[in-house]
């Protein structure tokens, strides 16, 4: 149970300067894997820096992926008929845990439970969006995710 003196994922997580340590770490493996590098060949540079945002936002902190970068429909047209494979997912999810190992996040049983339990549900969501002819929710909140629970979705 958490309470007002439980920190968020994102703070224990060290705030935004961890999430942007996960996501240039990520990133510069995934530029060096042959499954994933053909998807983000064309990525912005400024991507690893978005995506650090979102995350964060996921995460407990400040709501600036949904303010400035717009939020869940912004997310959600980045996958749409992208083809996601559940190969490339897997690889998604094996990279995004050794990078937290290599940005230095807590390595403690909840913290990394709480963010792998993310990670395993948004790809997996992220994979039956980018389906060519998915019908996704056009809108939704971006999820906040806490220690231990999955957010309700009420579409």
């Amino acid at each position: 149970m958490t309470d007002a003196t439980t920190p968020t994922v994102y703070e224990w997580a060290g705030g935004m300067p961890a999430f942007e340590r996960l996501t240039e770490a990520f990133y510069k493996r995934v530029r060096a894997d042959d499954l994933l590098a053909p998807i983000f060949a064309h990525m912005p540079p400024d991507h690893p820096k978005h995506v650090a945002i979102w995350l964060a936002e996921v995460f407990g902190g400040p709501a600036e992926y949904t303010a400035h970068h717009g939020g869940y429909p912004h997310m959600l047209g980045k996958h749409k008929d992208v083809g996601i494979t559940e190969e490339q997912r897997f690889r998604w999810v094996t990279l995004i845990a050794l990078a937290a190992n290599d940005a230095e996040l807590p390595a403690d049983p909840e913290f990394r439970s709480a963010f792998l339990a993310y990670i395993e549900w948004g790809t997996r969501l992220a994979l039956a969006n980018s389906q060519p002819g998915a019908q996704s929710p056009p809108e939704a909140p971006v999820p906040h995710w806490g220690w231990g629970e999955a957010p309700p979705y009420h579409g």
